[in-house]
Order: structure tokens, then sequence, then C-alpha cells
């Protein structure tokens, strides 16, 4: 890899700092740690929602100590010394970088100073990007106005070149017209299960619990059903369209987006209740797929932004059993296609893992080469 790149030659130093450690973020860790000499990156500081490191030289950590280190520096997070701290690195001919690996609102509403101070963000949490367009427009503006950069690759599905293959499209001046795809895994997962070219199948209930016990649902299933997460990766796509940029003032919210949760079963604070009583709807789930079925099609939960007709949607949809959202996706699979001007006979296709803390932290660390 190192060769490939020719690090060898980059004059530059990157001081990261890594915020979250959990499932992605110990994964991006350990791609971090294992990257091949001569390495340009110096990892000084690493914060869990309990304790921090940090050392502007960069720590003295390996992948079998960090754990216990930041376990026991006794030194609690605080995001605004944080900010100092990095602020203060920025020189020329050394980069710093903020590593966001929560899904924190705290966190993503500090893009912007973090920006204004010449530390670049890169991150796999939706939120700043999905919600409010004034603070977008704020990240955005401090991007502009410093030089730093905002990634955010795995924001949409995960690891795959999705977000990238949109900006180049857009960059070298094809028309973008529509945007479509299978954007949830989990709703990849329980449709690609409960809806099938063949006539009937398991209830929706039970393939709802087990997609929750194979752990590809939120603790509360009603979390993926409400639509919410395809909403915000819609939202994050439109804003790299010119014409759809302010398109929705209030982020994902903006969005027409259909939930699967049952009314009744709205209210339900327990993942365990909801899942205990989600039995009593069948009936309904069934109907739909009977009335698709009748029509050759199959249902799956699609995220669609029509650039031209001004429609930004997530919704359950029916497709064709001959459509690639029928043949081709398997498991957890996201899918999205490109229709463009240029790719006008068949559109772009990019199908994947679109879920999962490695190929997550891939899709981070493929941001952070983009850097050099």
């Amino acid at each position: 890899m190192a060769s490939v790149l020719n690090l060898a030659s980059t004059a530059k130093t990157f001081r990261i700092a890594i915020v979250g450690v959990g499932l992605v973020g110990n994964e991006f860790i350990r791609q971090l740690l294992a990257f091949p000499a001569p390495s340009p990156f110096r990892l000084v500081s690493l914060s869990s929602s309990r304790s921090t490191l940090f050392h502007p030289d960069g720590l003295s950590i390996t992948p079998s100590t960090w754990k216990d280190e930041l376990a026991n520096s006794g030194r609690k997070p605080d995001l605004q010394a944080l900010l100092r701290e990095l602020s203060a690195l920025v020189k020329p001919g050394q980069e710093v970088v903020l590593v966001d690996n929560t899904s924190s609102n705290e966190v993503a509403a500090l893009y912007p100073q973090f920006l204004s101070f010449g530390v670049n963000i890169i991150t796999p949490n939706k939120k700043a990007f999905s919600s409010e367009l004034s603070l977008y427009e704020q990240i955005l503006s401090a991007s502009l106005e410093s030089g730093a950069r905002f990634l955010n690759e795995a924001t949409v599905g995960a690891g795959l070149p999705i977000i990238s293959t949109l900006k180049d499209l857009v960059a070298t001046g094809d028309k973008v017209l529509k945007v479509e795809g299978v954007f949830s895994g989990t709703m990849s997962y329980i449709f690609n299960e409960f809806s099938t070219a063949k006539e009937g199948g398991p209830s929706f209930s039970s393939v709802v619990s087990a997609a929750r016990e194979k752990g590809y649902t939120e603790p509360h299933p009603a979390d993926d059903l409400n639509g919410a997460d395809v909403a915000r990766k819609l939202t994050i796509l439109s804003r790299f369209i010119p014409s759809l940029r302010i398109a929705l003032p209030d982020g994902y919210q903006s969005v027409s987006t259909k939930s699967l949760v049952p009314p009744e079963l709205e209210g339900i604070d327990s993942g365990d209740e909801f899942i205990r009583r989600l039995p009593e709807f069948d009936a309904r789930f069934d109907r739909m797929r009977a009335d698709a079925a009748r029509e050759g099609k199959v249902l799956r939960f699609a995220g669609v932004v029509d650039v031209q007709a001004g429609i930004i949607k997530a919704d359950l949809e029916r497709y064709p059993v001959t459509h690639p959202f029928a043949t081709a996706l398997g498991g957890s699979d996201n899918i999205i296609m490109f229709h463009t001007e240029r790719y006008g006979a068949r559109p772009l296709v990019v199908q994947g893992a679109g879920a999962g803390a490695a190929v997550t932290a891939m899709g981070v660390m493929s941001d952070l080469l983009k850097l050099i």
C-alpha cells in the first residue's frame, strides 16, 4: 500500500485525533496502527465517552495496550479542550485531522469550529450532514475559508464508493438525473427474506426478530423501520447535487419518508415489547406482499432522489422480479443506481456490504488517504 501511494515522498505529516472507540472506532484504530511504514500518520489523541488521551507528538500505544491506557488515563473528555489542542498543532506541512467515529450530535455541532481552525474532519457520523441546512452551510463556509476538508464517505454505504462516485459525476460535468437504491442494510435483509419471487413466505415479525437476533437492527427495531436512517442518507447525497443543495431545509425531516412502524406501536419504548407485539400486524404486511406478488413484483424499502422531478423520498416500493433490486441483492447488501446523461442506457451501479465495522472503518481510512 505504501509503495502504491508513494508515501515516502510526501512531505506532510498528519496528526490524528480519534473520538469514539466503539465497534467502528476500534476497527479504525486497528487499521491505522497496522498501516505500513513509513507512515505519515501520528495518532495524538483518543477519546471515549469516559476518558481521553493526548500527546502532541503522538501516543505511545499498540493494538494490545491502547484500551487499558485510555481507560486508566484519569482525564475526562473535553471537546473544547481538544479543539484548542488540535488547533495549536496546525501549521504548514502538518495536517491535523479529527476522526469522529461517534453518532453524537454534540460532536457534529462543533465541526464548523474545528474546520475554521484548520482541522480536517473525517467521519461516518451522519448527523451534521443530514440535519438542518444551516449547520451544513456553516460546515461548507468554514471549510472554504480555512481550506480544511471534510470527508464523509462512510456516512452512506459504509466503505462503498457512493459519495465519491456522486462527487466525481458532478465534478466532471455529468448531469445526475436520478439516484435510487436500497440504502439500509437492515431493510435490505428484512425484505430480501420477506418478499421473494416466490408466493408467500415467512411472517414480517419473524423476519424482523431474526434480523434483530443477528445484530442487523438497532436494539429497538423501530429505529430502523421508521425509515429515518435512509432519509438521512438521501439528505447527504442530495446536498452534493447542486440543484438540490438547499432542497431540504430541515434535513432528513424534510424527506418524504414512509415509516413501517405500525401507528399502534409508535409509543413503545422497549425493543423487547415491540418485538412481542409486532406479530399483531403481520396480516397487514402479508397483504402488501400478496398485492405485489400478483403484479409479479417484490417489496423493497428504497430511497429515491429524482433530480428532474425534485422528489426525495424513502418508501416501500414494488419492483419487478427481474429488477436488480429483486435479483442482485443478498443478505444485508446495499445497491445504488446512478442514472445520468452519460450513463443513460444503463445506470452506474454500486453494490456490496453497506454495514459492518470493518467496511465502515475502511471507508473512514480511505477518506484519510485522500488527504495525502
